[in-house]
């Protein structure tokens, strides 16, 4: 059997999670190199990978000076330097399995996709919650026709207020010029779902939201700037007793990769992660919603917050002749025709496995291994560049009308002066 070979430039967060991938399918994948400018995050990939030290590179661009050595370049460096990573590896001669978001600028978005159709690359977007049995199941009762036409979805995504803080106040996406808009950065997979759910285009966007919250009026008194200079103050956000009290779990091994009291503590004392988040630069959202009009008078109604005890997604589609909905994190999807009983599809029965954005980590990277063996199998979820692309434009014609205070934008307009 085939073994399809990946290099990954970017061993953070989702680098690693791909990484880790050989380990679950041993004899069909390989991967063949691996980049980071960060030398513990290497050798702990080293080790398990079995990679020898000529296949371990201390910088994306060391890594694209190399020969080929993949059947496909994993491109999950930081959003802003997509554009760059991907372009040079597509010139190299690599099909790419590209992070979302594409970039963090609607023009280099463009770019990207202009050069793989140049060059006649393949690039799969990392939307990976349309590989999950959660979305697929949704997406095949309304491809079926169960509840008639969809005419209306109402979605939320519960970000957590711990995820909030760790990733988009005090992590790697808490200001926007460095990352991306928050709607693009967390939310971009969300958008996608809808497009993709629905089969359709989308032709205006409006959208409000803002950063309420986490700044500085908000700090409680006495806070210290750093949570471990002994802030004594009662907060669901101090960075000691949340990290602590996850150890050896996520998201501690984003702090250190191998994890410890010792070096997590040591992080706390020396990183943003130990900041008060109160006291941070950060400057993204932490609470928008958009709304979205698709092909055919189909209507979308999104929201993203940071205020919820959970991290999940609910989504209710509102067909001709019934509903469908559920919630991402119960794996049970639900419909109910007009006057008639409600059906329960338990989605355990379909998956064992829910790690990893519901599944989706694991499915993305077998589908992809499906993909260049060449088996027959159904591959309509593959997010193929074009149409991912379009949940991008949706997220930057969003942060547009998000800024100018809700006006509407026309997508086909937005596009063509972008």
């Amino acid at each position: 059997m085939k073994k399809v070979s990946f290099a990954i430039m970017g061993m953070g967060n989702r680098g690693s999670a791909y990484a880790a991938k050989q380990l679950k399918y041993p004899g069909e994948m390989e991967v063949a190199a691996i980049a980071d400018n960060r030398r513990v995050r290497l050798e702990a990939a080293q080790k398990y990978l079995h990679l020898p030290e000529e296949r371990v590179f201390d910088s994306a661009e060391a890594l694209l000076a190399a020969p080929k050595l993949a059947d496909l370049m994993v491109v999950a460096t930081q959003d802003a330097q997509h554009r760059e990573h991907a372009i040079r590896a597509m010139e190299r001669g690599y099909d790419l399995l590209l992070e979302k978001p594409i970039s963090n600028r609607l023009q280099d978005c463009k770019a990207v996709v202009e050069a793989a159709k140049r060059l006649g690359r393949r690039v799969i977007i990392c939307h990976v919650l349309r590989y999950t049995v959660f979305y697929q199941q949704i997406k095949k009762l309304i491809d079926e026709g169960v509840v008639g036409k969809a005419e209306t979805i109402q979605a939320a995504e519960a970000v957590g207020y711990y995820h909030m803080a760790h990733s988009y106040v005090r992590g790697n996406w808490h200001k926007q010029a460095d990352s991306s808009p928050m709607i693009l950065a967390k939310c971009c997979h969300d958008l996608d779902i809808f497009l993709w759910l629905t089969g359709k285009k989308c032709q205006s966007v409006s959208s409000f939201g803002s950063l309420d919250y986490f700044k500085k009026e908000n700090c409680p008194e006495g806070a210290k700037a750093r949570c471990s200079d002994g802030c004594e103050v009662d907060c669901p956000f101090h960075a000691p007793r949340f990290y602590l009290s996850r150890l050896p779990g996520w998201p501690t091994h984003i702090l250190n990769p191998e994890p410890t009291e010792e070096n997590i503590r040591e992080a706390l004392r020396t990183t943003d992660y130990g900041r008060c988040v109160f006291q941070m630069d950060n400057d993204v959202v932490d609470h928008q919603v958009v709304n979205l009009l698709l092909e055919g008078g189909v209507t979308v109604n999104f929201s993203m917050t940071g205020f919820t005890n959970r991290q999940t997604r609910t989504i209710d589609v509102m067909g001709t002749q019934g509903e469908i909905w559920g919630d991402f994190k119960d794996n049970k999807v639900y419909y109910q025709k007009f006057g008639k009983e409600v059906h329960e599809i338990d989605l355990n029965a379909l998956c064992s496995d829910f790690s990893g954005h519901g599944g989706g980590d694991a499915r993305l990277i077998y589908d992809v291994i499906r993909l260049y063996r060449g088996d027959d199998f159904d591959h309509s979820s593959i997010t193929t560049i074009d149409r991912s692309a379009e949940s991008h434009y949706v997220a930057f014609a969003a942060e547009e009308s998000r800024v100018k205070g809700g006006e509407l934008v026309r997508m086909e307009e937005f596009i063509a002066k972008a």
